[in-house]
Formats: structure tokens, sequence, C-alpha cells
């Protein structure tokens, strides 16, 4: 009986290692962080594809943001983002990973690209108006081009480690969350500019 228990006991302890969460990428969630960066890329490129100075300074009210402001802030924002994957990946790994980050992933999934709920942007991460269309697309080709190579070449435990988001909303998020934020929050503000160029006084060329 001792025999037999110490083999149900060995299987029990088995069975949960393998059903422990794996905090390195699976195959499945690196393609997928990849085709995010790529489509929501591609999609901000078509959204501004063509657009006239008028059309891309327009803003519908003093408050509201144009086009290149908002692009601006997409841009600036992916520099927030990436730093906050490298801040996670400086942490030691996170013991609690698991409870900290479940159900977050979906829950990002589920509430930034459709635009769900209203935050008022860091003061690092809004737009100044300071630069011209050249110099925000050129930077946002550069950014998105870093974040592309690392999310095809990392082979860091991403999901163990983990850093605090500034809005309770969120709280703990891992460094695979804080990367896949990017494409999300960049969707985002697709939106919010196709909502600038519905408006009824936006320039017709």
């Amino acid at each position: 009986m001792r025999t037999l228990a110490t083999l149900l006991f060995c299987c029990t302890v088995a069975q949960a290692a393998a059903q422990a969460a794996e905090p390195n990428l699976t195959p499945e969630e690196r393609k997928k962080l990849i085709t995010l960066l790529e489509d929501s890329r591609d999609q901000l490129y078509k959204s501004i594809e063509g657009l006239s100075p008028a059309q891309w300074t327009f803003q519908s009210s003093p408050d509201r943001w144009s086009v290149g402001l908002t692009v601006e802030h997409i841009m600036r924002s992916e520099v927030l983002l990436f730093k906050q994957a490298e801040l996670a990946l400086s942490n030691p790994e996170n013991p609690d990973w698991e409870a900290k980050t479940k159900g977050k992933t979906e829950f990002l999934e589920k509430v930034m690209p459709a635009r769900q709920g209203k935050a008022v942007s860091p003061l690092e991460i809004r737009p100044e108006g300071k630069m011209t269309r050249e110099e925000i697309l050129a930077q946002f080709a550069e950014l998105r081009a870093k974040s592309l190579a690392f999310a095809k070449q990392v082979e860091k435990p991403l999901k163990s480690h983990t850093a605090e988001h500034p809005f309770p909303i969120f709280n703990t998020l891992n460094a695979y969350q804080w990367l896949l934020y990017i494409p999300w929050h960049n969707q985002r503000h697709i939106k919010q500019i196709e909502e600038v160029k519905a408006h009824a006084d936006f320039p017709k060329s």
C-alpha cells in the first residue's frame, strides 16, 4: 500500500507540473504578437494614406486631437510601452505571475481595440504638435521595426516577468502583455482617426 500511495503521489505531482503554465512564448503566441504588430502598422498607414495637410491637422474642437496628433500619440506610446516590457524583463521573475496576470490578456484584447473606457494619457505620451508628419512617421517606422525584431527573436520567459500598470484596472502585467498592448493601443487610436475623418467638418481635400 505504501508503494502504491507513493506511486499515486508521484503521478499527482507530475500531472500538476505538466499542467503548470508555460512562462515562455508558445509558437502560437509569438505568431499572434507578430501578426498584430504588422497588421496594426499596415492599418495605420492605410488610415492616413493620401491625407492633405488640412486633413492631417484638422481638429473638430481645440480640445480634440487631429489625425496628426493621434499618430504622434501612437508613436510616443510605443516608446513607453516597449520600455515597460523591458522594465518587466529587468525585474526578477514573479513567482505569482500566473495568478497576478490571469485573464489580463483577454481583458486587454477586449477593451483596448474596441476603445472601451476613457483614460487620460500620461504627460510623456501626449502629443505636442511640434513634429512634422515625416518626422512622426519615420520614428514610428523605426520603433515598430524594433518591436517586431524583438518579438521575432526574444527567447526569455516573457510571461513570468512583470511590471505594474499605473491604472488600477490593469495592475500587474507581464512582458508579453505589455508587448501586446502596443498593437491593441495602436488599433484603439486608428478608430479615433476614423472618427476624426468622419466628422461633418473634416476637410474634403
